[in-house]
């Protein structure tokens, strides 16, 4: 079938003929508008999910830091509602900016903890993402080694060649970077070797119902495979019942996320801890 560039496009902008696309254009702009009132207002906060180890889940590994924008009345608002229509543009650089300041902050209040944040392989070359990286690393000498930058897969092969130097120059300082939803399809084997993760996290798509399903079981065994040739540490994400847990521990999955473990909470147990303690 030939591509007619004169037919109207679902993503079409405002001013093509598509109504469809005139409402996807229309939803954008009301979702641009209301993420960037809420940086200008600075109602943006981070919801901590808990990253346990497989072997002993009583223990946690780590948090990832999951960005979240704030309605003028405190409702959240998850970042799937957003995301996608901020992503290209100057919102979504300015959502990772606050995110990645937000974690770095964390850290340099919390030094026992050990957080990873997302971040888009666009941001590397936004000047005041890295000035918010460098300054934040300065907080201290422990902030490096607890800083765990979380890469998607299609982010990454946006700029597969300047995301492995950014990788390189940052683990030189202790950074760790894992790469999210592996197994998604989007990163081309051959660019593997050349990024050295220090984490995967396995797309939650094929831990879901592992329990019951034999081909997520292969996919995942062939995935995990691929982690340990190359020495790398695995997570496992969306985690919902026991019985995918109990699969993927004996799978040798070394750590485990989800809901089953714990939701995303701007309250997380760490700070209720400490106003336990300063009560």
């Amino acid at each position: 079938m030939i591509f007619d560039r004169n037919k109207p496009r679902l993503d079409a902008d405002p001013g093509d003929h598509s109504p469809l696309g005139v409402a996807i254009s229309a939803g954008d702009r009301a979702t641009l508008s209301m993420v960037a009132e809420a940086i200008a207002a600075r109602r943006l906060r981070l919801a901590f999910q808990p990253v346990v180890l497989a072997a002993e889940p009583a223990r946690i590994a780590f948090y990832e830091g999951l960005i979240r924008v704030l309605e003028p009345s405190g409702r959240v608002i998850p970042a799937k509602d957003f995301m996608q229509a901020v992503e290209t543009r100057e919102e979504g650089r300015q959502i990772d900016c606050a995110a990645l300041e937000l974690t770095l902050t964390t850290l340099a209040r919390r030094p026992e903890l050990r957080l990873s944040v997302n971040m888009s392989a666009r941001s590397i070359g936004y000047p005041p993402w890295i000035k918010v990286l460098r300054r934040g690393l300065s907080l201290s000498p422990t902030i490096g080694e607890r800083l765990i930058l979380e890469i998607g897969e299609s982010s990454a092969m946006l700029l597969p060649e300047i995301v492995a130097a950014f990788m390189l120059d940052l683990q030189m300082s202790g950074v760790a970077f894992a790469l999210d939803d592996f197994g998604s399809g989007a990163l081309a084997i051959r660019y593997f070797k050349d990024f050295s993760f220090d984490i995967l996290k396995l797309d939650g798509q094929f831990i879901r119902g592992i329990d019951r399903d034999g081909d997520n079981r292969a996919l995942t065994a062939a995935l995990l495979a691929i982690g340990k040739s190359f020495d790398t540490f695995t997570v496992a994400n969306s985690v919902e019942t026991p019985a995918e847990a109990a699969v993927l521990q004996k799978m040798g999955v070394d750590c485990l996320q989800g809901y089953l473990f714990g939701a995303p909470s701007l309250k997380p147990a760490f700070e209720m801890e400490e106003l336990r303690v300063t009560a």
